[in-house]
C-alpha cells in the first residue's frame, strides 16, 4: 500500500499547544491534529511513500515513542477519511 500526501501549498499548519490546526486549503475544511498527524502530513507533502519509507522519514526526523505499524497504519487510515491524505 502506498500514501501520497497533499500537494506542497495545500495546507497550513498553525500549532495550538497540543494540537496543529490545518486548513486544507482544496476543501476549505480545517482539521485539528495531534501527533503523530502534522508529522505523517509533513512527511507526505508532495510525496507518495510505502509504510516502510514513511516509518524510516519519520524516524529520521522525530522520536517515534510508542510509534508502531500498527499505530501509523492507524493514522493513515484516519488522515485518508479526513481527505488528507490518499491511501492507494
Amino acid at each position: 500500500m502506498r500514501y501520497r500526501g497533499p500537494a506542497v501549498g495545500a495546507l497550513l499548519h498553525e500549532p495550538l499547544d497540543l494540537f496543529t490546526a490545518v486548513f486544507h486549503r482544496p476543501s476549505g475544511a480545517t482539521h485539528l491534529l495531534a501527533e503523530p498527524a502534522p508529522q505523517i502530513l509533513a512527511a507526505l507533502t508532495g510525496k507518495a511513500m510505502d509504510l516502510d519509507a514513511l516509518m524510516a522519514a519519520l524516524a529520521a526526523d522525530h522520536e517515534l515513542v510508542g510509534a508502531t505499524r500498527a499505530v501509523l497504519v492507524e493514522r493513515l487510515a484516519e488522515l485518508g477519511e479526513a481527505g488528507l491524505v490518499e491511501v492507494r
